[in-house]
């Protein structure tokens, strides 16, 4: 019995001894006689270890090589801070901080020698957008909200536990331009519904805007933003691969299945300020809705002429808020082109639009809300110094629903269920586990923002004002953000017409 036992166990171990030996015969006799790789050709089956490194690099400095603060675009203690606070963790360290205060653009807030006593402290007042200009003005709650992320970018469970956390936490969730699905509803959150170029979820067979559509959804939602552009991919519309597109998703979208969704680059209907206010006015009498546009800025003649022709128009014309996304955002697919070179950074973005709107005067009419890599409550209440009413964040909240930054959002094969359609990697994300984590990191984050400006000395987060933080210029140098950025004088306010001719 043990012969034979071993001679079954020889045979099987020779065979499979032949069957390697050939399968590294017939990659060898491949990779001599392609002819599009250098290196496999010259360096047969060995070459192949180059290229399985170079893809696989960036995950081992992730965790090997990589220092706390040097990755990009975020770095792991920024994720670590994340992860801790969406646990209800708490953001507490020991021995002194890694964030290096040399490096320019690092943020200081400006403490005050005397602090806001505990009693004295404010709760963050809710800011209504769009009162006294539509039927139904929303009162927005929190400080920090959901960016757009469409179902589609991102599953239906982390859609699920965005809605869940969202409602738990008082904050708004983004649509994205995907369209409305059922999952973001399924958890009573207050949710603005994104209108993108290719008109999704609001279009009519012919894939123009739907009247009929856009009042359907209109109870369902609180406020409705144009977009004209985001900082991933400024001048180009959206993309979702077409292996992401499964039926459910390109009936929500009016397209087929399975077929690369490639938004326009830009709206058919809107190619001027005017024709955007004309649009802004009009779906908010239809529907009775606050509307405000989110745009990437790429300088300064756009928001300028804005302000001017709102002036000119009138303020029932001005959009109820402005979402200006820096040109670091991105959880979406984009080509690297864009995404790497296209779009003012938040920083810089953020004053100049909130400079434009204060010299016109418009400041009180339009609701202000910054996008772009603000993750952290430092970045908050950065924001609101800038003169921000709301912050916006996607990725934050994706690290919340735990993703690892694998930077395979758009292969549908991310490794936590956040941006994948694959039921076996789905499972792993457990709804009634991450809605939780959700909400604990917006609650934090408002907390935190908050304890910045108790800091600060004044009573709650929307006293913060540009005297408040500093940005460090060189090593060992900063500068006060007013003093970099000093407020304007208002030049011209509702009451006076101008001619911009």
């Amino acid at each position: 019995m043990s012969n034979a036992l071993n001679l079954i166990i020889y045979s099987v171990g020779t065979i499979l001894g032949l069957v390697v030996v050939g399968a590294i015969v017939a990659l060898f006799i491949r990779d001599i006689t392609q002819k599009q790789h250098t290196i496999l050709r010259n360096f047969p089956i060995i070459g192949r270890l180059r290229y399985f490194f170079e893809l696989q690099g960036k995950y081992f400095r992730q965790y090997l090589f990589s220092g706390d603060r040097a990755e990009l675009p975020f770095n792991r203690a920024t994720r670590a801070w994340v992860y801790k606070n969406a646990k209800n963790k708490g953001g507490i360290v020991g021995f002194g901080s890694t964030y290096d205060l040399r490096e320019p653009g690092a943020i200081i807030f400006v403490n005050a020698a005397f602090p806001i006593l505990e009693e004295d402290q404010l709760p963050t007042p809710s800011l209504f957008i769009g009162e006294g200009y539509c039927r139904y003005p929303y009162e927005a709650r929190s400080i920090i909200n959901i960016s757009g992320m469409s179902y589609g970018a991102i599953s239906a469970p982390a859609v699920r536990a965005l809605s869940l956390g969202a409602a738990k936490a008082g904050c708004w969730l983004n649509t994205g331009e995907g369209g409305l699905a059922p999952y973001h509803t399924e958890g009573g959150c207050d949710i603005i519904m994104q209108i993108g170029t290719a008109k999704y979820g609001v279009r009519d067979e012919n894939g123009n805007f739907s009247p009929a559509r856009a009042k359907e959804i209109a109870p369902l939602v609180k406020a409705f933003e144009i977009k004209l552009s985001q900082g991933a991919k400024p001048g180009k519309g959206g993309v979702l691969p077409g292996s992401k597109v499964h039926a459910e998703i390109a009936a929500i979208r009016g397209i087929p299945a399975f077929h690369d969704s490639i938004s326009p680059n830009r709206h058919h209907d809107i190619g001027s300020i005017d024709e955007l206010l004309d649009k802004v006015a009009y779906i908010r009498e239809l529907t009775g809705r606050p509307v405000g546009v989110k745009t990437a800025i790429g300088g300064w003649h756009f928001i300028n002429e804005l302000c001017d022709i709102i002036l000119r128009r009138g303020p029932e014309y001005a959009p109820d808020f402005l979402t200006i996304d820096g040109g670091e955002g991105g959880s979406g697919a984009a080509p690297q082109t864009l995404v790497d070179h296209a779009g003012l950074p938040i920083a810089e973005a953020l004053p100049r639009v909130v400079d434009a709107l204060i010299e016109s005067g418009l400041k009180p009419r339009i609701r202000v809300i910054a996008a772009g890599k603000l993750v952290t409550s430092a970045h908050g209440a950065w924001a609101l110094c800038a003169g921000a009413d709301f912050v916006n964040t996607a990725r934050g909240f994706m690290f919340s629903l735990g993703c690892i930054q694998a930077m395979r959002c758009h292969l549908n094969t991310c490794p936590t269920g956040v941006t994948t359609h694959n039921p076996r990697l789905q499972h792993g994300l457990v709804v009634e586990e991450k809605y939780l984590r959700v909400a604990n990191y917006a609650m934090n984050v408002n907390k935190e923002i908050g304890m910045i400006a108790h800091s600060c000395g004044v009573r709650h987060a929307r006293e913060l004002r540009r005297e408040h933080v500093r940005i460090v210029e060189t090593a060992g140098k900063s500068i006060a953000l007013n003093m970099l950025y000093p407020y304007p004088e208002v030049r011209k306010g509702f009451n006076e017409k101008i001619n911009i001719n």
